[in-house]
Order: structure tokens, then C-alpha cells, then sequence
């Protein structure tokens, strides 16, 4: 049973138990957004702990607290309207949620990391009135450009309290990817209990934990994410603060995901089929067992013996590899299984934020997409892999001189 030691035991954010077991340690890491301007190169960074504990009473898998979200959220670099794909599964969900729940304008819909607003233009397009809360200023402005009213503030029990007192009870609380991203979850789930209405909807959308141990998605753990999530602790949490699961989806998104849906403890929606099955599911596969989440970290060490493995014999050959994409997934990776631009040339990403920067730690320079046609690598190395189908079809051009695409997770895979 792997122990933790001593200097690195907390207390777990939800249940307040000591932690004293390792999940998965992914070594000293930088913050995966924090790209470096050409004049950073030569000054010193910041290294973090990417290590994983679990909790023996909760089952909640987590990171310590050793960066404070102001410092991740200053000037961030993640804009969800660059992923095509996304926003798709954002008009869908618009479209599913508004028939669902009868959303007209006299609704009131609340988004919490609202991004550049790729959601909440799809309720503003159907005048129902919409608020973002979100953290990032500067992505805060894209949002606005698109007519999406947003708030800058990290969202809690005193925030909660604001939007209510000064707009009124939110008919729908949506929430993508943000549930994992807060240090303190008890506040956060504290202020949607606060803000929801009393015949409201809450629904956030995180990775599943049980996709990231099957999928060996240990990339998707970065210094942003504090929590990772089991369906069955986040029922505890939300129960603890009196809201009540409801529903569930299981979603294909960000390699695989959770869609909850959560109502005020007592009100008349029972609990769903697909909630109870996936309890039970998640049960039978270990999840209630500390011996389930100290299994992961041979897997990992395996994937990246074999990616640097296949990496150095490339290189070995003559060959040139370039990779697609900048994401902190992609960061995570590098970091851990020390690629560096002795192995990869340079990435390209679409986002324009990103380009003429470099990616921490790794120091591995990105440009546009426009660099690959230019310098015809051998191998493209697809850092994005959840969205590898979409990748693939865009870098169909790549084919005309035999490039092949490298995928790292789950286990390395070479595309013709």
C-alpha cells in the first residue's frame, strides 16, 4: 500500500481526514498555462507537486492547494470557443437543457466559469437572460464581445449571496469543468445551494474519475484541477449541503465525462434509472475500495516508458516529430516524461494567444498550424487527444507527405 510521507499528508478538502495514501505522483511540474514569452526563457520558474492523494473515508482523489486559483486564473490562456467540437456539445446541451426545463425569457439562466461565453450565447440568442461568472478577466472580455453579461469573481457561498440578492434565484445553474477546479468545494457547492431556485436546476459537467483510471488520463491532472471525481463522492458532497443528485449522463467529452443534475434535497424528481445504475456500476468496480485507487500508478509509468521509448528511437532515425496542440493536458505529458525540444521540434495550436510562446517548463516553442506545411514533420504527436477524431480530419493535408499521428493516451498508438 503506497503511504504518503509525512511531509506531504493534508487534510481532504471535503471530509477533512488526513491523507495518507498516494494516487498517483507526477513529479515537481509547472503551472500547465503559464506559457513563456520569448525574454522568460532565461529567468527562473515555478515548480509545483503534481501529486495525487486520495482520501480512505471519501474516495475523493486530490491535489494539495499549492497555488492559489488568483494566481492560475490571472491571465488565462484557455478560450473554449477555439474547440469546434465543444461548441457543438454546448448548442446541444442549450437546446436539450431549454426544452427540458421550459426556459423562456422569464428565466434566468447562470453559468459559473463562463469562459469567452461559447454556453451562454446560445440563452442570449433565445433572450433568455443569462449571467457568466468567471474568474479570467481577459477571457471575460471575449465573452462580452459576444453580448454574454458576465461578472468577474470566483464563484462561493459570498458571490452566491450577491448574484441572488441583486438578480434573483437562478431557474438553471450550469457549470463545465469548473467543479474540479475549485480549492475549496464546500464553498462552492454551499453557494449553488444559495443561488438555485427552489424549483431550479443544477447541472455541472466534470471528467469522470472512473475514465481517467481506465483511460490512463493521467495528463488530465494539472495544479487547475484539485478534485477528481467518482460519481458517488460527488453525491456525498452535494448531499452534504443539501442538494440532491438526481440524474446523470455519461458524456464522450474531455475523454469522458459526467453530466449530474441536481435539485434542492426534497423535491419532487426522483432519482433517475441512470443514476442508480451508475452507482451501483461504480460500486461493483472498486470505487468504495482505497485498494481500486492504488492500483493506477504502474500504468502510468508504463505509458511513459513507452512514449519516450518510441520517441528516441524516431529521433534515432532521423526522423522529425512535431506536435499539435498546446493544451495543459499536453503540458502535463511533456513535464512528466521530460520531452523537450530534443525530442519535439515545436507544437503548433490555434489559439493566437499562444503563438510565439513556449510551453512551461518544456520551453518547446508554439506557432500556428500553418508551421506543419511549412516543415512536413514525419510525426505529428497529437497532445489534444480527447480530441483526436477532430484533429485528424484537420490534419488530413498532413497526409500528402506520409506524416503519421502519434497518440499518446491510453497507450501509445501510431496513425497512418
Amino acid at each position: 500500500m503506497t503511504t504518503l510521507p509525512i511531509a506531504h499528508r493534508g487534510s481532504c478538502r471535503f471530509c477533512d481526514s488526513l491523507l495518507e495514501h498516494s494516487f498517483v505522483d507526477l513529479g515537481m511540474s509547472p503551472l500547465c498555462e503559464s506559457f513563456l514569452k520569448a525574454d522568460q526563457l532565461n529567468h527562473a520558474e515555478d515548480f509545483f507537486p503534481l501529486a495525487a492523494s486520495v482520501c480512505q473515508k471519501c474516495f475523493l482523489v486530490q491535489l494539495q492547494e499549492y497555488v492559489t486559483p488568483d494566481n492560475i486564473f490571472d491571465d488565462y490562456a484557455y478560450f473554449s470557443s477555439f474547440s469546434d467540437s465543444w461548441l457543438r456539445h454546448a448548442a446541444k446541451y442549450s437546446d436539450e437543457i431549454t426544452e427540458r426545463l421550459e426556459l423562456d425569457t422569464s428565466s434566468f439562466v447562470v453559468e459559473i466559469a463562463s469562459n469567452d461565453g461559447y454556453l451562454l450565447q446560445n440563452f442570449v440568442a433565445r433572450n433568455i437572460p443569462a449571467l457568466g461568472i468567471e474568474p479570467a478577466a481577459n477571457v471575460a472580455a471575449a465573452a462580452s464581445e459576444k453580448g454574454v453579461e458576465s461578472l468577474v469573481a470566483f464563484f462561493g457561498k459570498e458571490t452566491a449571496a450577491r448574484v441572488r440578492e441583486e438578480r434573483g434565484p437562478a431557474d438553471l445553474i450550469a457549470g463545465n469543468n469548473v467543479l474540479a477546479h475549485v480549492p475549496d468545494i464546500n464553498d462552492f457547492v454551499g453557494g449553488l445551494k444559495i443561488l438555485l431556485g427552489d424549483d431550479g436546476v443544477v447541472t455541472m459537467e466534470f471528467p469522470h474519475l472512473w475514465q481517467l483510471m481506465e483511460g490512463n488520463q493521467f495528463d488530465t491532472i494539472y495544479h487547475e484541477h484539485f478534485s477528481y471525481l467518482s460519481f458517488g463522492t460527488t453525491c456525498r458532497i452535494f448531499e452534504k449541503h443539501g442538494l440532491e443528485v438526481f440524474d446523470v449522463q455519461e458524456l464522450a467529452s474531455h475523454g469522458g465525462s459526467l453530466r449530474i443534475f441536481a435539485q434542492h434535497a426534497g423535491h419532487a424528481r426522483a432519482r433517475t434509472a441512470a443514476a442508480e445504475s451508475l452507482l451501483k456500476r461504480e460500486s461493483e468496480a472498486g470505487f468504495e475500495t482505497l485498494d481500486h485507487y492504488l492500483s493506477f500508478t504502474p500504468q502510468v509509468e508504463r505509458t511513459k516508458r513507452r512514449l519516450l521509448a518510441f520517441l528516441i528511437e524516431a529521433r534515432e532515425q532521423g526522423k522529425h516529430i512535431a506536435g499539435y496542440g498546446a493544451p495543459g493536458k499536453g503540458n502535463t505529458l511533456l513535464n512528466y516524461c521530460g520531452i523537450r525540444s530534443d525530442l519535439l521540434d515545436y507544437t503548433v495550436d490555434r489559439n493566437p494567444y499562444k503563438h510565439g510562446r513556449f510551453c512551461p517548463g518544456t520551453h518547446i516553442p508554439i506557432f500556428a498550424p500553418e508551421m506543419l506545411e511549412e516543415t512536413r514533420p514525419d510525426y505529428i504527436l497529437i497532445l489534444p487527444w480527447n480530441l483526436k477524431k477532430e484533429i485528424l480530419e484537420q490534419l488530413s493535408f498532413a497526409r500528402d507527405w506520409g506524416a503519421r499521428f502519434v497518440i499518446p493516451i491510453p497507450e501509445l498508438e501510431i496513425v497512418d
